[in-house]
């Protein structure tokens, strides 16, 4: 089960004018399905040419790339029906002050941040997380940046990490990541975007697996990108409205996964060697579920807020995309064999 770093099945951008012909098509093979599951288990409605498997609680996608779902493009009422679907069993909400940040945190959501472009949307993710309930949490924000910028905007409730690099240093989210999870105390560790809402019960899913025995955790089912409208409304102090869908995505590892604190540092962690984005969940991932106690069935909705694309991100020529290219002949269990030696080298001599 891979996702393309650059490109995903059925997206909504590559679609021409929607024709006749496609939505006689939609209506024929995508609309009973969809009529099927929306009032039961609306985690099963998938495209007509994708199968699925299912544990009895979530969806294994076994499909190679990511896909947008079909109908929600040519029929955007049902994508609309969906999400409102989805968040009547798992709520998405928003809060100031949080519910369960608690010593000792049983989990810890690690963020990766730069700049002040997008500080709107992770003070909007930070008033989301703090709704996580019977778990008890910490964040933590990393800023990678040549200073700090957003320390004095973060809530006090949530730690902030700063970690300098030179001006004129391109991000790199793995690398967020990793110091993030150095200094995290939860037994579960949720890497997270920071433009990305969450159920309230997130985090005690995630926890939930672990003490089943699962080690990696990918439990999303649909992610919603919800309006610019929609967005500023949010960012401003309101409430999630249920009509501003534009797209409807499934089986993309990006954005938000978890996994256990010591199977973490047992793959390695991220690759550090990955710069900007695109690629490094899907190494991540694939090394994961080498390593053995994945756990890919997905059914809660994710809500991706809206902001303008990302110049050079996921394309074909962007340093992330290349490095997962020039990898991914090695097999994971290698890949990450490599990554634990090269940081115990790192350790014994700092000054390299």
């Amino acid at each position: 089960m891979r996702v393309s770093p650059t490109k995903s099945r059925h997206s909504v951008a590559d679609n021409p004018p929607l024709s006749l012909r496609r939505r006689l098509g939609a209506l024929v093979h995508d609309w009973p399905r969809f009529l099927r599951y929306i009032g039961g288990d609306w985690t099963r409605i998938h495209n007509r040419d994708e199968a699925i498997a299912t544990d009895g609680r979530g969806v294994l996608c076994q499909w190679e790339y990511g896909s947008d779902l079909h109908i929600a493009a040519v029929f955007p009422s049902t994508a609309r029906w969906l999400l409102r679907r989805a968040l009547a069993d798992h709520a998405v909400s928003l809060r100031d002050d949080p519910v369960a940040v608690v010593d000792p945190p049983q989990a810890s959501f690690v963020i990766g941040h730069r700049g002040r472009d997008r500080l709107p949307l992770l003070l909007t993710t930070l008033r989301n997380i703090a709704t996580q309930r019977e778990t008890a949490i910490e964040c933590i924000v990393v800023e990678q940046s040549a200073r700090p910028e957003v320390q004095a905007e973060v809530p006090r409730w949530v730690r902030y990490l700063h970690t300098p690099v030179e001006p004129g240093i391109q991000y790199s989210r793995s690398a967020a990541f990793n110091a993030g999870a150095a200094v995290a105390r939860g037994e579960v560790l949720i890497f997270h975007d920071n433009d990305m809402l969450v159920p309230e019960r997130y985090a005690a899913e995630t926890a939930t697996r672990v003490r089943e025995g699962w080690r990696f955790m990918d439990l999303k089912r649909f992610i919603f990108y919800v309006s610019e409208e929609d967005t500023r409304a949010l960012v401003a102090g309101g409430s999630l409205r249920k009509d501003l869908v534009t797209r409807v995505a499934q089986n993309l590892h990006g954005g938000s996964i978890a996994a256990g604190r010591q199977a973490f540092f047992e793959i390695g962690g991220f690759d550090d060697e990955f710069i900007g984005w695109g690629g490094e969940d899907l190494d991540f991932w694939e090394r994961a579920v080498a390593h053995g106690g994945a756990y890919g069935y997905g059914y809660l909705p994710l809500v991706h807020l809206w902001h303008p694309a990302q110049k050079g991100k996921a394309q074909p020529d962007s340093p992330a995309v290349r490095r997962y290219y020039e990898i991914r002949a090695i097999p994971p269990a290698e890949r990450s064999r490599r990554l634990r030696f090269r940081q115990e080298g790192e350790r014994r001599h700092p000054e390299r």
